[in-house]
């Protein structure tokens, strides 16, 4: 276990607990972004024929697409409230209410000062907003344009002004304003001064970022694989959010987000002949999951070549639904964390391999959203393969290329350094830390015998008791897959076999900071948590 500074301990599981909330509304996304890319191919007269000139279709189309925008159109306000949702300490329900109260307040309390003294402050208050005003509209308020930055912060302040002030008793005459009363109004009033204080800056702020974007993309092939590289080599501190959520659904290059911007654009790239690169520049920063297509099978290759030939069978029933998932869907992990512990230089081959694979494409045109062969081809594939056929044909032959190479890579350096990959571990050596006690345990707690009824609760029960139990949890929450645990005393913890024998892929650990790595079912397990620590 790593032993750092109070301080740096204290940061670390700030900024776990901050990259948990981040990820709340961007798991929201992909199903809805996948649902307008179908509908823009439904659009496409070259890939429906007279489809898209059908009035009734197009008329139900247009309201389904309505309907699905809202997400992205309203990303503030679901940024603002995966705060509370994550990290309020009791009663987080609550505190999302109080949270979209007080963000509105907010933004009321923005409009007045604007519509006051806008003039004075220099900002012009009377025009449109959207382009180049600084202005935009949050459920109906005028407000200043400060993207998902503004729901994070009001989300942020109002989920810790809650966890202070929520179980504050006051005098019996006033009892019936403890709780939510009294979190809501103490948050609207801190809204007034924090409305004073952002028009004062964001006007500058906005200027930098104007500036941030106008680097990046000017950045060339060398920001692209700088941007890459940081998004996968920090994915075993769980901090990968914050490099690539400002740039997919933030304005870090443009407004609304790369994402919406590339579906928002599909008809019109799908009819537009040209260098992709050229034509939406913004979309270099979609492609940081290239080789969760085309890289990471090469690697599940590898494993299987190099397993001992009386592992293989079972390798292979390891590896493929692993495989299978970085590459349809681009949820990595559960392949990834099969050779980061082992093989933690694997990990950074791996990383640098991505980066220069994503730097590739861009250098020669190709750009798109590539979370997923399943994306790839409602986004890329299929629309955009009448007008840009050869980058659509040079992206699956590179990735192809890409995948022997993987291979090729992966299998040389497991064998050239005897590396225990899946199917080369050594027969006995992981087992399970005080197994004998914890079946003991599980035989005698019938009440979460009784709550055991499904895969979930016995996960959540399993991994509840190797964390020390139900008194050493001091927070709780999860990212897309991992449950990640603070706890309060970290010597009573089981060591990361103990884990793995129970189902986990892995175990990170930062002093009292846990991350168990579990996959996309991390959220039905931390739901049946949260029933054993209530």
């Amino acid at each position: 276990m790593q032993h750092s500074s109070p301080l740096k301990t204290k940061l670390f599981e700030a900024m776990q607990r901050f990259g948990a909330a981040m990820f709340v509304p961007v798991a929201l996304l992909p199903l809805v972004g996948l649902l307008l890319a179908v509908i823009q191919i439904f659009k496409n007269p070259s890939l429906v024929g007279p489809l898209a000139m059908a009035e009734s279709l197009q008329a139900f189309l247009f309201l389904v697409e309505e309907a699905a925008w809202t997400i992205f159109r309203q990303m503030p306000i679901i940024f603002a409230l995966g705060f509370p949702a994550t990290m309020a300490k009791q009663a987080p329900e609550r505190a999302v209410i109080v949270t979209l109260v007080t963000l509105m307040s907010f933004h009321y309390a923005i409009n007045a000062i604007l519509t006051l003294w806008g003039a004075s402050l220099g900002i012009d208050f009377t025009q449109e907003v959207g382009g180049t005003s600084g202005l935009t509209v949050i459920a109906s308020v005028k407000t200043l344009d400060m993207s998902i930055i503004g729901g994070m912060m009001v989300g942020y302040i109002t989920t810790m002004i809650h966890n202070k002030f929520f179980n504050k008793p006051l005098p019996e005459a006033l009892s019936f304003f403890q709780g939510m009363a009294l979190v809501g109004f103490i948050a609207m009033l801190t809204m007034i001064p924090l409305a004073g204080v952002t028009v004062l800056i964001w006007p500058n702020i906005q200027s930098a970022i104007a500036s941030m974007q106008n680097f990046f993309i000017h950045s060339g092939t060398f920001g692209i694989w700088l941007y890459t590289f940081l998004e996968r080599i920090l994915i075993p501190t769980g901090l990968h959010h914050f490099i690539y959520i400002p740039f997919v659904n933030g304005d870090a290059v443009v407004e609304g987000g790369a994402l919406a911007n590339w579906i928002k654009n599909i008809p019109y790239l799908a009819q537009t002949p040209g260098n992709l690169r050229e034509l939406i520049p913004s979309a270099g920063f979609l492609m940081h999951g290239s080789t969760k297509i085309f890289g990471l099978p090469g690697a599940a290759i590898a494993f299987y070549l190099t397993a001992k030939p009386e592992n293989r069978t079972k390798t292979l029933g390891l590896i493929i639904p692993a495989a299978l998932t970085s590459f349809l869907t681009g949820i990595t992990e559960p392949i990834e964390f099969t050779f980061l512990f082992v093989a933690p230089f694997l990990f950074v081959i791996h990383a640098l391999l991505s980066a220069t694979m994503t730097s590739l494409y861009y250098a020669i045109g190709i750009v798109l959203p590539s979370s997923g062969a399943i994306e790839a081809m409602a986004t890329f594939w299929v629309p955009m393969l009448p007008k840009h056929t050869a980058a659509v044909l040079m992206h699956i032959g590179i990735g192809l290329g890409w995948i022997a190479l993987y291979t090729v890579v992966f299998r040389t350096l497991i064998l050239r350094f005897n590396l225990t990959t899946p199917g080369r571990e050594i027969v006995g050596e992981t087992k399970l830390y005080r197994k004998e006690d914890y079946k003991a345990q599980q035989a005698h707690n019938k009440q979460n015998a009784t709550l055991a009824t499904d895969k979930y609760m016995q996960q959540a029960i399993a991994y509840l008791d190797l964390l020390g139990g139900k008194e050493n949890i001091a927070n709780a929450t999860n990212c897309a897959t991992r449950l990640r645990i603070t706890v309060i005393d970290s010597n009573i913890v089981a060591p990361q076999e103990a884990f793995k024998e129970v189902g986990a892929m892995g175990l990170m650990t930062q002093d009292k900071n846990y991350q168990i790595i579990i996959g996309p079912t991390v959220p039905n397990v931390r739901a049946s948590l949260d029933q054993l620590l209530q």
